[in-house]
């Protein structure tokens, strides 16, 4: 303020200490800093009460989300009803969603595939003796039955059921765990002297990233057909009798996501399935038939066949039967909160907290009516009257009633109860495959039912812990000045990391910027890269998978202007090899420099923090230079001199099954007359360091040129990904 007179008050030519003006200035700045010192020591509750004055709770945890496969004993030829809500523990709590017939039966899976190059040349001569034998116009089509899912593991890289198949189908043998009881179990799950049975079965797509040029939509729904094999006699040469499955439910959305499908089952004099012995038909598992197995006792043992025939392609990492969705929350039903007092703004708390707002319903003992629900409500100010409403905050777990003037008043000596309330959730719920072991399911009447025995194909996801304060001090700035739209670059890069549940670590905005066509200065165009968390930093770099994309693209979509095209896209990495010759201190190990070397490059060239030039991730589109990482080098403790360091460039080999290429070798990258060599990235890519060469030499004769390297597990030349909207 002192230093401010001269351009304010160019008058005032003399200011001294003692004068009434400074001495005023002097007062000001002590109470301004007295002020402040205060507005510093202001308590969280506090703190808490101001983001809720502007409408801006915590968020509550986010619940990990999955699926699991049910067995019942293998001794049982009943079927089990078990209703929703039944508990899985583990190390987190997680429920079914919904109610499951546990059939007694066990699954076999398998696929028609094509016989590869040697097996059709050892093939050759017995298929052109049958065309011959048959009379037939051409060479038969071989197949090898060859089982997927073994043991209900799911497949990583996935099943194609286009390239993978000859028939683009999936056929699941349902079998008897004990051949004398295969008829009791065909008349249960046919629903003899019961009600129709529900089979559902476990649905997950592999998602693999699809060509960075195409124009991504939402994906359309994939036409398919559920069959059963019926129990119908077949002469032999005949072809086996379908029937179409009823879909009950399909929570895959058309096997475009991880979900259930309810199958209805055909009554028990329908099941059944033909012949699979060569003996008793001379083409079982020719044509449409089911593929035939080469054991000897199946016949008597299989129920029958589910065929699943998909019109398009798809790749599918595990199918299951017997499977029910879960997540990690808990139901509690009719928890009393407390008595009605009468008073203004009463606040009842919960007995659990990260409530799921999406299911939770209160009501209140109201005289003459019994217990009536009441709404639920974002903000009771705006309301007009007596209003039967409450406000809840999912993360705190309370709920708060109005004053009279803004919302009713509960009455005074009435019960306020929970009706429904599930809560849990959090980052500790992300399990790993076959976590989770145990599980506490009920039928309708209450009564326990068991032994049952829990598969866990895949890992749960989706859980995150709930906001902190400083999170949400941080956040509320931004929100403050996007308002919950998307119209700058800024408010894009904030929502995108703001997306609950989502996990995304780094946004980059790339306005004008087409994906398909690597253009920049389109009009009305916006691009969102987005970079997922990992832990550490060893290759493969950090990559947005498809669910990722959908997920930051459904969230954006709603707040951008109506005007703007919006692409959400992965990251396109240009990989790097590297080589340093270096002069180590003595008393210093060679093993332990290179490591500590190599360390350092990653870090600095990581697209995360500690990455890049601010520790906050390689800026996007900057190049990189070997004499900047000289510096970074020379850093290391233990590192005399840096005698040399020369950039490479992977060289790729597609590869022959259409999965990603792979590295087979790398070029030295040009170097200028100072032996200095560079890296040039575009304005939307980043560096990928896929290997590291350290030597010990005293000059730079001694640096080392990578001749046949193995590329890190999960290297691949993926580029950006757009998700764009669906055009009319």
């Amino acid at each position: 303020m002192l230093a401010s007179i001269p351009a304010h008050t160019p008058e005032w030519t003399a200011p001294q200490p003692g004068d009434p003006g400074q001495t005023l200035i002097e007062l000001f700045a002590w109470l301004a800093d007295s002020i402040l010192y205060r507005a510093n020591l202001i308590p969280e509750r506090q703190r808490l009460a101001f983001l809720k004055l502007l409408g801006q709770p915590l968020q509550p945890a986010a619940a990990a989300q999955g699926l699991v496969a049910l067995s019942s004993d293998p001794s049982l030829t009943t079927v089990l009803h078990a209703v929703a809500a039944a508990s899985l523990t583990g190390a987190a709590t997680f429920e079914t969603l919904g109610e499951i017939d546990i059939l007694p039966l066990l699954e076999q899976i398998y696929i028609k595939a094509p016989l590869t190059s040697d097996q059709q040349a050892a093939a050759d001569p017995l298929l052109t003796g049958l065309q011959t034998l048959y009379g037939l116009g051409g060479q038969p089509t071989g197949y090898t039955t060859t089982p997927v899912f073994a043991q209900g593991q799911a497949s990583t890289a996935g099943v194609d059921l286009g390239a993978a198949t000859l028939d683009q189908c999936l056929w699941i043998a349902l079998v008897a765990p004990k051949p004398e009881n295969r008829d009791a179990i065909r008349d249960a799950i046919g629903g003899k002297n019961t009600t129709q049975q529900i089979l559902n079965v476990g649905f997950v797509p592999a998602l693999a990233m699809p060509d960075p040029f195409a124009d991504i939509g939402p994906r359309a729904a994939i036409p398919n057909t559920w069959q059963m094999t019926l129990n119908t006699p077949i002469s032999p040469g005949q072809p086996a009798q379908f029937v179409n499955l009823t879909v009950v439910d399909d929570s895959t959305q058309g096997l475009t996501r991880p979900g259930i499908v309810r199958l209805a089952v055909p009554q028990a004099t329908d099941i059944g399935a033909p012949p699979n012995d060569v003996r008793a038909d001379s083409q079982a598992g020719v044509g449409p038939k089911p593929p035939r197995i080469d054991d000897p006792n199946i016949d008597q043992t299989l129920i029958t066949w589910v065929r699943l025939n998909v019109q398009s392609a798809v790749s599918v990492s595990w199918l299951g039967i017997n499977a029910v969705a879960i997540d990690q929350r808990t139901t509690y039903n009719l928890v009393v909160l407390g008595v009605s007092d009468g008073t203004a703004s009463q606040q009842f708390s919960l007995a659990q907290k990260q409530v799921d707002p999406a299911t939770f319903a209160l009501d209140i003992d109201m005289p003459g009516l019994g217990y009536q629900l009441w709404q639920a409500v974002d903000d009771l100010a705006p309301l007009q009257g007596a209003v039967q409403a409450f406000v809840l905050d999912p993360e705190a777990g309370t709920v708060q009633f109005g004053n009279g003037v803004q919302g009713m008043i509960p009455p005074a000596g009435r019960r306020v109860r929970a009706r429904l309330m599930r809560a849990g959730g959090g980052s500790a719920g992300n399990l790993p495959a076959g976590s989770l072991t145990r599980i506490q399911a009920r039928d309708a009447n209450g009564v326990q039912l068991g032994p049952i025995t829990v598969l866990q194909p895949l890992a749960t996801t989706g859980g995150a812990d709930s906001e902190t304060l400083d999170s949400v001090e941080q956040r509320l700035p931004g929100l403050l000045r996007h308002q919950d739209r998307a119209v700058t670059a800024g408010d894009y890069q904030t929502l995108a990391q703001d997306v609950p549940g989502a996990g995304v670590a780094r946004a980059e905005v790339l306005p004008l910027f087409k994906p398909q066509t690597r253009s920049s200065n389109i009009p009305g165009v916006v691009s969102v890269m987005v970079i997922p968390e990992k832990d550490g930093v060893q290759p493969p770099c950090p990559r947005a998978d498809r669910p990722l994309l959908e997920t930051v693209y459904a969230y954006l979509d709603p707040r951008r202007p109506a005007t703007a095209e919006m692409y959400v896209i992965g990251t396109e990495y240009v990989g790097l090899g590297l080589a340093v010759a270096v002069e180590v201190l003595a008393g210093f190990g060679l093993l332990q420099i290179q490591q500590q070397v190599e360390l350092a490059l990653r870090n600095y060239l990581w697209p995360l923090a500690p990455g890049g030039t601010v520790n906050q991730g390689w800026t996007l589109g900057r190049n990189v230079r070997s004499l900047e990482l000289e510096v970074i080098v020379s850093q290391v403790p233990g590192v005399i001199e840096v005698n040399g360091l020369t950039l490479f460039s992977p060289i790729y080999t597609p590869s022959s099954t259409g999965g990603a290429a792979t590295v087979t070798g790398y070029n030295p990258l040009p170097a200028d007359a100072n032996g200095r060599s560079e890296l040039t990235l575009e304005s939307w890519q980043l560096p990928e360091l896929l290997q590291v060469l350290v030597a010990a030499g005293a000059d730079g004769s001694g640096i080392p040129v990578p001749a046949s390297l193995t590329p890190p597990v999960g290297s691949d030349n993926t580029v950006a990904v757009p998700v764009v909207p669906s055009v009319c």
